[in-house]
């Protein structure tokens, strides 16, 4: 991977580790589906106004924001909602990383290589060793909404591969205009004009801040860079950075909600780590250690 790319990798873990805070936080004062909807909102509006709808069919378009943007963060934001802890739930979402290696393999014919089955192996230690510390903290209600999330985001993967090369920016922002109306309707159902009213009349700054981070941060700049490494690279290769996030989604949350982390959790994060590098750099070090193998 070319070190400009590998900087941008690096810039979307940081902001999705720090996302699931800025989630937590915005969920204090909106709930749920109105958060999605806001979101959403801001991220399409007014920026299609500025950016070419891309070149994609409309089917691909409409599965692309139904699966990694509404089905994702209906889920997410859900079981958030219902108590899944941030920096957990940033652990749990990383289930992706391993979905997406499955449906690339089902769907597209990639192949597994042996660094990715080895450094994959490493970092599901090490997700499990995390995962375990959470005790009574993590519901089994939130920890299937955010499986079911991580699936979600797997399938847009899949989704952003199979539209392959186009206008990335594009792509996001028009998408941006598919989850709107089901996470209204979903708000309206559950939530009731009264919440949703009361909601937007008193909203507060930290929420205005987290739909503001949501929108551009998280969803136009990460999903931006994110699609872009999905379509140079294999999703083998891609796929594992995410791995990362949990790292400062706990770190976050430990840091800004108190959310404490124990010492099985940083052994647990040195594994995903270590697993991460095996993944991207196995081939490379495989090379220089048996350089036979060449």
């Amino acid at each position: 991977m070319a070190p400009k790319d590998l900087l941008q990798a690096l810039i979307v873990v940081l902001a999705w580790g720090v996302n699931f805070v800025v989630i937590k936080v915005g969920l204090h004062g909106v709930p749920p589906m109105l958060l999605g909807a806001l979101r959403f909102l801001l991220a399409a509006f007014p920026a299609i106004f500025f950016i070419k709808r891309p070149q994609v069919p409309l089917k691909w378009l409409i599965a692309y924001g139904a699966t990694i943007s509404f089905g994702q963060f209906a889920l997410l934001f859900t079981a958030m909602y219902v108590g899944m802890p941030a920096g957990l739930a940033s652990l749990v979402l990383q289930a992706q990383a391993f979905f997406t290696l499955g449906l690339a393999v089902i769907c597209l014919g990639e192949r597994f290589r042996a660094q990715n089955v080895v450094g994959l192996l490493i970092a599901a230690v090490g997700l499990a060793v995390i995962g375990m510390q959470g005790g009574g903290a993590m519901t089994l209600v939130g920890f299937v909404l955010t499986l079911c999330a991580s699936l979600s985001w797997a399938t847009g993967n899949v989704i952003t591969k199979r539209i392959g090369n186009v206008d990335l920016v594009g792509l996001v922002v028009w998408a941006s205009l598919i989850p709107p109306i089901p996470f209204a309707l979903l708000s309206y159902w559950f939530e009731g004009p009264e919440q949703i009213s009361n909601s937007l009349i008193h909203i507060s700054g930290s929420s205005i801040f987290a739909i503001a981070y949501l929108s551009f941060i998280a969803t136009l700049v990460g999903y931006t860079l994110w699609g872009r490494l999905m379509t140079r690279y294999p999703a083998s290769q891609v796929a594992p950075f995410s791995l990362l996030v949990p790292i400062i989604g706990l770190a976050s949350a430990a840091l800004l909600l108190d959310e404490q982390l124990t010492v099985p959790q940083i052994a647990g994060a040195v594994l995903v780590m270590a697993g991460l590098a095996v993944n991207v750099f196995g081939a490379r070090i495989k090379q220089r250690l048996l350089p036979s193998a060449r």
